[in-house]
């Protein structure tokens, strides 16, 4: 018997992409509200109660209004907005984080799905600051760049804008949030594991999807720490062997963009979080994660949750 989805937010971004994802699939019927009626809470209401489970790719505020009017019924949600990440009660939608976090997702009754950065964040850190290479209080930068879809319509429609003009007039790279406050830190800290808040400047270029996170460390730190790169990347790949979606890897001149360039690009289109630990004869350290920011950082996350909610194998609709 085909088991029923319901996507409120279906017209966005994410929405969309989880919707196309899951349309070809002959074990699944999406159910949708009624056009008119798309705003209305009593009938999205109803139709999280008609499904065996719910995606919301909604803003923050309609996320958490349509949470609260269900309490405590039994209809499982899978929330993509910021809303949850860090509430009560809420299974962390990373299966590969920590060993029961698999178990937590399937059980659970209300997950969070992750952000796109957070994602990234997490997936490097996570294990080290747990094997106690890195001091929960330790000092951490990161730096990332995503594709403009992360920036959601508004900013899908100004780049989109720009591709018919001469490339010097192109919205190339930027930094954003230079008031160091993006939306993601209180979950990057939390489920990094960390007790205080990493120092983090996003950026965004101009292609449609993709996502590069960067955490630099400093020969001095990682000596005050005795921890070295042969020892951050004996750790990741012991935490991760055996997972089919984080891959801890060398990078190869035929994964780099022009043999020279990490590609933010290189994991489009697949649900794979790749983790290279990048070093310099001074004992430097910068470790990077590639990944898609609307598949494993977004869509991807939310079919592999479905998955384990639902009974599914883990893989299903995700292997490339």
């Amino acid at each position: 018997m085909k088991k029923k989805v319901f996507i409120d937010g279906q017209a966005g971004t994410t929405g969309l992409e989880i919707a196309e994802r899951l349309s070809t699939r002959s074990d699944l019927e999406l159910i949708s509200v009624d056009a008119a009626k798309r705003k209305e809470l009593g009938a999205r209401l109803d139709c999280a109660r008609r499904a065996d489970l719910t995606i919301l790719c909604l803003p923050d505020e309609a996320s958490g209004e349509l949470a609260q009017a269900l309490g405590e019924e039994p209809v499982r949600l899978i929330d993509a907005s910021t809303r949850h990440r860090t509430a009560e009660g809420w299974a962390y939608g990373i299966p590969e984080l920590k060993p029961g976090f698999r178990e937590k997702v399937k059980a659970a009754r209300r997950v969070s799905n992750p952000g796109c950065y957070a994602t990234g964040f997490v997936l490097a850190l996570r294990p080290l600051v747990e094997s106690g290479l890195i001091p929960r209080d330790a000092a951490i930068t990161v730096n990332a760049v995503s594709g403009f879809s992360g920036g959601g319509k508004s900013m899908i429609e100004t780049f989109q804008a720009r591709d018919g003009a001469a490339p010097y007039e192109l919205l190339h790279y930027g930094n954003y949030r230079l008031d160091l406050a993006h939306k993601h830190l209180p979950e990057m800290a939390q489920w990094a594991g960390l007790s205080a808040s990493p120092l983090f400047l996003p950026a965004v270029d101009h292609f449609y999807r993709g996502m590069l996170v960067h955490l630099p460390f400093h020969a001095a730190q990682l000596a005050a720490w005795k921890t070295d790169a042969a020892a951050i990347r004996d750790c990741l790949a012991r935490h991760y062997r055996g997972e089919r979606f984080v891959r801890v890897k060398e990078p190869t001149k035929d994964e780099l963009r022009d043999g020279t360039f990490l590609d933010p690009r290189a994991v489009n289109g697949t649900n794979y979080a790749d983790l290279f630990v990048l070093a310099s004869e001074g004992g430097h350290v910068n470790l990077s994660v590639c990944l898609d920011n609307l598949g494993k950082g977004a869509s991807g996350a939310a079919v592999q949750n479905l998955n384990l909610m639902l009974g599914f194998p883990e893989e299903t609709g995700l292997v490339p």
